[in-house]
This record gives structure tokens, C-alpha cells and sequence, in this order.
């Protein structure tokens, strides 16, 4: 069986990185699977109703903005993957025979056979089913977040460098969830009557 692994939230500067693990059964309907990032939102929540319905196994973990700060974004992904994959086990243990591909150029410390694969998110069903599930996951805590500080829009940009996030950025500061590590480029001045 494959364990399939993929995160979401590298690139923002707030908020917490999110990682999936997801084994599925052979009879997944893999047509409504595909890059998260490529889906339209309603796709999305499709097939992350399927995964949750009918996968074999599943787990989510996190890594906070202050992880991320402390240990860098690498180390903190990786870090969500590991918690996502024995979050997996505490509900479904499956580690025997299990065999783990990670979407990109490194893999978690788990006590599993583990591979990285460039581009695992739009070739192995179980990494873009982890990925879709990172991905929206990480959207609800965002969406969660902004109830908190509804001044940011993080419903609407997620975290990420949007032109509206640095504009938030430099009206209030950073707020309690921003990566303090991340270095935010300047917004050009508009120049008075052009």
C-alpha cells in the first residue's frame, strides 16, 4: 500500500503549515482527484469529501508560525508530515506494509520506506488526495483565523504575499499568526496625482 504525503502553506507569511497523509482503496474513483492547486475550489471540496468518506487511512498534521520561525519552513513541513503520519496510525494502524511517497525533494522522519518524487502531486493518486486535503484543511484555518482578525482578510489571501496582505501588513503590523522570519518585499509609493 502507498502512504501518500503533501503539504500546504510553504510560501505565506501567516499562519501554520499543514500536512497530510493519505492511504486510499484500490478502488478509488480517481477522477475527481488531481494538483489541489489546480482544482477549483468546488472540485476541491468534492473530492475532500470523498477522501474522508473512503480512504483507508488519514491524518493531518500541523506546524505553527512559531515552529516555522524557529526551524524554518523545510524542517517545519517536514515536522507536519511526520505528526500527519502517526495521526494516521493512532486511528488506523496500517504501518505494516505500508510504503511512503512524499511530494517534492525530501521525506519526514518515519519509520516507514520512504520516497520524494518532484511533481508526486499531479502523478500518485494517494499525494494529490494528501494534497487536496493539506490544502483545504489549511484554507478552513485560515478562514478560522480571520474570524480572529478580520482586519487581515486572511478568508480571502490565505497568508499568502497578496498585494491586499502586505497592504494589511503595513496598515496594523504583523498579526499573532505571522511568520516573523519571512521578509516581505516593499510596496511601491504611489506618487500623489498620477
Amino acid at each position: 500500500m502507498i502512504c501518500g504525503f503533501d503539504e500546504a502553506g510553504r510560501g505565506p507569511l501567516a499562519g501554520p503549515v499543514c500536512a497530510a497523509a493519505v492511504v486510499l482503496p484500490k478502488d478509488f474513483p480517481l477522477d475527481c482527484l488531481g494538483d489541489s492547486k489546480k482544482l477549483t475550489p468546488l472540485k476541491r471540496e468534492k473530492a475532500r469529501s470523498l477522501i474522508f468518506k473512503q480512504a483507508l487511512a488519514l491524518g493531518i498534521g500541523w506546524a505553527s508560525a512559531a515552529e516555522i520561525d524557529e526551524i524554518n519552513i523545510l524542517k517545519a513541513s517536514l515536522l507536519a508530515m511526520k505528526r500527519a503520519f502517526f495521526v494516521m496510525l493512532r486511528v488506523h494502524p496500517l504501518e505494516a506494509g505500508l510504503t511512503a511517497i512524499v511530494d517534492g525533494l525530501y521525506v519526514p522522519d518515519i519509520p516507514i520506506p520512504c520516497r520524494a518524487l518532484v511533481k508526486a502531486d499531479s502523478l500518485i493518486p494517494e499525494v494529490m488526495a494528501a494534497s487536496i486535503l493539506a490544502k483545504t484543511c489549511r484554507d478552513r484555518m485560515m478562514e478560522h483565523y480571520a474570524r480572529h482578525y478580520p482586519e487581515y482578510g486572511y478568508e480571502r489571501h490565505k497568508g499568502y504575499p497578496t498585494r491586499e496582505h502586505l497592504e494589511k501588513l503595513a496598515c496594523y503590523g504583523p498579526s499573532p499568526i505571522q511568520r516573523k522570519t519571512f521578509t516581505v518585499k516593499r510596496l511601491p509609493l504611489k506618487s500623489p496625482g498620477l
